[in-house]
């Protein structure tokens, strides 16, 4: 903003320079002419007179007699009646600017005076130099001015920008100062509404999350006390203990997902990032989903190797958990999932080959039997887990369907608060696998 108002108190100052100058430059110009045709005219008619008397007197006319009536850059000639011409002053090519005028001498004969056109240039230029030096300091003040105008009024709005910025960052302690300029201070007084009122919605949306993880926690650690006390008896089969102990380590599974998305919404997710290979992460998520695949449905690894990284691995596996679940529920084929590091980021790819979605709306967020697109809000979620660990999650070009996933290798550094908060994912829950029998299906959300 300060460069435009920079360039237009400039542009003002030129054009209003140049609107006034030009003319002006022109008129003085026809002055100085018109002027130096005056000077030349009553010279010449001088020069008529004074040769009248000296031809009255029998006296010749040469060319010594008249060089000293002639001023600089001047020639004169005189024609007698019998055709005699006697030339004073310099030679110089006739140009169209020369003033030449001619008059009758008393006696006979004929005089010429001419003054060269490069003299009345010049002198021209001598009338007009200073206009041009006044248009140009004019311009120079104006544009000193127009820096200070410009800082003081640009001032208002860059501080309201930073202030904007802080605001999306999630910092709603703003100290918006009041302004002179009127729509400097109308905006900052709707950051100041703005602040206040998202702060409160944050508030709220925090509240919830906390309350919901509260009395979600209390009936997950009562079934998990119910289960383990299940486990115990004597009467239990080895098979079904087994696989309670299983579902054991599922419902703590939950437990973490549950603290993992109130940290989420909370903009602390990145507290939990641990060193790890990310082959781990991908290897224990094609293991729960490769026993739910439907007949004739696979998950694989594709792993080349190690993908050591530091990450948060609770956010990571949900996200997984849902693109693997979206591959079987609405793929077709095998589902493959692969990982790979590409410098300072890491890249995890859940494949199938089913036909590429058409919709662009596929990360939208959408009800139960809302038929507009979108797959649920499993996916937006997915994508939300996605940038609260910096990164993100889309759709890759093809025939086929491939999600990717890519976040950095190490968290960024970013003040608090600047972590992408809930975004609508406050209270939801990414439900890990309860078990590896076909009655126990992961519930992701959708």
């Amino acid at each position: 903003m300060r460069d435009r108002l920079l360039a237009a108190f400039v542009t003002l100052t030129v054009l209003v320079v140049a609107l006034y100058g030009i003319p002006r430059a022109y008129q003085v110009a026809g002055m100085v002419r018109e002027q130096e045709h005056r000077k030349i005219e009553r010279s010449v008619d001088l020069v008529a007179v004074v040769l009248a008397e000296h031809l009255a007197e029998g006296d010749e006319v040469t060319e010594e007699y008249l060089t000293p009536m002639l001023n600089a850059a001047e020639t004169l000639s005189y024609v007698a009646p019998d055709g005699t011409e006697t030339v004073a002053g310099p030679r110089f090519h006739p140009a169209p600017s020369d003033i030449v005028l001619t008059r009758n001498v008393d006696g006979g004969g004929t005089v010429t005076l001419t003054r060269a056109g490069g003299l009345v240039d010049e002198r021209v230029s001598d009338a007009v130099y200073p206009l041009v030096v006044i248009g140009l300091g004019l311009v120079l003040v104006s544009a000193g001015v127009a820096v200070i105008l410009a800082r003081r009024l640009a001032r208002p709005f860059g501080e309201l920008a930073a202030s904007a910025e802080r605001l999306g960052r999630g910092q709603f302690d703003l100290d918006v100062p009041r302004y002179a300029v009127p729509e400097a201070d109308q905006i900052g007084a709707s950051l100041r509404t703005a602040a206040e009122r998202l702060e409160d919605v944050v508030r709220r949306e925090r509240e919830f999350s906390a309350n919901a993880s509260h009395q979600l926690r209390t009936p997950v650690t009562a079934l998990r006390l119910q289960l383990e006390d299940l486990s115990m008896w004597p009467e239990t089969p080895d098979t079904v203990r087994e696989e309670l102990q299983h579902s054991l380590g599922e419902l703590d599974r939950l437990s973490g997902a549950v603290t993992e998305l109130l940290a989420l919404s909370r903009g602390r997710l990145t507290a939990s990032a641990v060193e790890l290979d990310l082959a781990d992460l991908v290897d224990a998520a094609v293991g729960r989903w490769a026993v739910l695949a439907p007949d004739g449905r696979q998950v694989v690894a594709r792993l080349a190797g190690r993908v050591p990284c530091e990450v948060a691995p609770g956010p990571v596996g949900q996200i997984l958990d849902v693109l693997i679940d979206n591959a079987l529920k609405h793929g077709a084929g095998t589902v493959t999932v692969s990982a790979r590091d590409e410098g300072t980021d890491v890249v995890v790819a859940v494949a199938n080959e089913g036909a590429r979605p058409a919709s662009t709306d596929i990360f939208r967020r959408r009800v139960s039997g809302d038929t507009s697109g979108g797959e649920g809000i499993g996916l937006a979620v997915a994508r939300d887990l996605a940038e609260a660990l910096d990164g993100r999650l889309s759709l890759a070009p093809g025939t086929t369907t491939t999600f990717v996933l890519t976040v950095p290798r190490s968290p960024r550094s970013a003040p608090p608060g600047e972590r992408a908060s809930a975004q609508g994912v406050s209270g939801t829950i990414s439900m890990a696998p309860l078990g590896h029998s076909s009655t126990h299906r992961p519930q992701p959300l959708q």
